[in-house]
């Protein structure tokens, strides 16, 4: 049997987020660190790519044994190279993450998206301050996520879905983007919604899992 699992969710920002644009220039004056951005809207997004290798970072770290000895990725746990595939061999992933946009943007019409954080570094030999500009999502501004899950095995849609979302407990423990140990990136998940196709899963089942992901994380809503 072959079919799919689409899992919708939304994903709030609950402290300053920042993940970065690469390769753009800053003039004199100009924010050091602006975030990455839809070119035709020109509105934050948050790449598929960075919440795919957040989740399968922190599962493998969770299904490690050493944690001070991280293995490659083509070593990780099975259930790992299941969902999220290996290069060597060629191994196919179950997950598919879209890239997320901006679905409350009409909220922040007044204060706009984004912040400027200021930080400094200092020079613990001559005291110096080195200032920079990180730009941030704001707190509360909502991305819509939306993950597909190929069902290849139907005896392991259940393990493979529980760690899904067991990865998806610990990024709200944990934090998305740049600069989490001071305090960015703290995010939460919530509104789950369930669509099968060409498979033949209980959304019953679907909602005991993923239910016990939302907003699951210790800072309040």
């Amino acid at each position: 049997m072959y079919g799919k699992i689409v899992i919708r969710c939304e994903l709030k920002v609950l402290t300053g987020m920042h993940i970065g644009a690469s390769g753009t220039f800053s003039a004199i004056g100009a924010v050091d660190s602006p975030v990455v951005r839809d070119p035709m809207t020109q509105k934050p997004i948050l790449p598929g790519s960075s919440l795919k290798g957040k989740l399968r970072t922190l599962l493998a770290r969770s299904l490690c044994r050493n944690i001070n000895q991280m293995p490659d990725f083509d070593k990780d746990d099975g259930v790992i190279l299941r969902l999220f595939g290996s290069a060597e061999p060629v191994r196919r992933s179950r997950l598919q993450f879209s890239d997320s946009f901006i679905i409350n943007a009409d909220q922040f019409r007044e204060i706009g998206l984004t912040e400027v954080k200021t930080e400094n570094a200092i020079r613990r030999d001559t005291s110096v301050a080195n200032p920079r500009q990180i730009e941030r999502v704001v707190a509360g501004v909502k991305f819509g996520v939306r993950i597909v899950y190929d069902v290849m095995k139907p005896e392991e849609v259940e393990e493979d879905l529980k760690q899904l979302a067991h990865a998806m407990q610990l990024l709200q423990l944990d934090y998305l983007g740049g600069h989490g140990s001071r305090g960015s990136g703290r995010v939460g998940l919530e509104h789950f919604e369930f669509s099968c196709v060409e498979a033949d899963f209980p959304t019953e089942q679907l909602e005991a899992i993923f239910g016990k992901v939302e907003n699951y994380g210790l800072l309040p809503v």
